[in-house]
């Protein structure tokens, strides 16, 4: 049986990619600068470019742009006052045109539809690491509980030292996690390049998403009737969008 596929959009370092490997699927992952940790078929290009040029040859799509623009640790700060481009509308419209389903991943300030959280400890996790996934088009999300935390992050905040369960993934000093804490707290160890790890999601996360794509009968369970489709693609198409001929 052929195994599905998925496209993995700036994927960094690969902790989504992994979660889906994980869960069954073949990757191939796409990011404008080279990742040499990365685990399986990787192609260097400009994310949206190959969202156009390639997502019908996948049964899924996932993203996780740069949040940047929405983080809670940037907003109100200098960082925060950067043009940071929010990329989601984007890569929504993308995938909607071409009907093909997809997974949009990001913190909590994202402009996207919130139909699932996971967070670390659902997993038995050492981090947090709260995230919201869109799921779509015709793809309805698998119901999760978001667990109790155990206690608080581990570090310094407003002057006051904390000890607790979990580890800050993110950032240097001040009692955050250290680049073998983060490797293991998440699941992420092929890597060992900071910034890299600070910007992955534990592959625990996507591989439940994975799953629960799969026994969905890769989204055809939730699928509409064919008329249904097609009056969803009589809309105007993407105004940057080139279709192949």
């Amino acid at each position: 049986m052929r195994r599905p596929r998925v496209l993995d959009l700036f994927c960094c370092a690969g902790g989504a990619s992994m979660g889906y490997y994980l869960a069954g699927f073949d990757v191939t992952g796409v990011d404008i600068v080279p990742r040499p940790a990365y685990p399986f078929t990787f192609v260097q290009a400009d994310a949206l470019d190959a969202a156009r040029e390639w997502c019908q040859e996948f049964d899924l799509v996932h993203y996780s742009p740069p949040c940047q623009a929405s983080c809670a640790l940037t907003k109100g700060t200098n960082r925060g006052r950067r043009n940071h481009i929010d990329l989601i509308p984007q890569v929504r419209e993308v995938c909607e045109w071409y009907g093909v389903p997809y997974v949009i991943e990001n913190v909590q300030g994202a402009r996207l539809r919130k139909d699932l959280l996971l967070c670390g400890e659902m997993f038995g996790l050492s981090v947090i690491r709260h995230r919201y996934f869109e799921l779509g088009p015709y793809w309805s999300p698998p119901a999760a509980v978001h667990k109790p935390h155990r206690g608080p992050v581990r570090g310094w905040r407003h002057g006051m030292w904390r000890d607790g369960p979990y580890i800050a993934a993110y950032g240097k000093g001040g009692g955050k996690g250290t680049v073998t804490e983060m490797q293991h707290a998440m699941g992420i160890t092929w890597t060992s390049t900071h910034e890299e790890l600070t910007e992955a999601i534990p592959p625990a996360y996507t591989r439940y998403i994975g799953r629960d794509f799969i026994a969905d009968d890769w989204a055809a369970a939730t699928m509409p009737c064919a008329e249904t489709r097609l009056l969803h693609l009589a809309r105007p198409a993407p105004h940057d969008l080139v279709v192949a001929a």
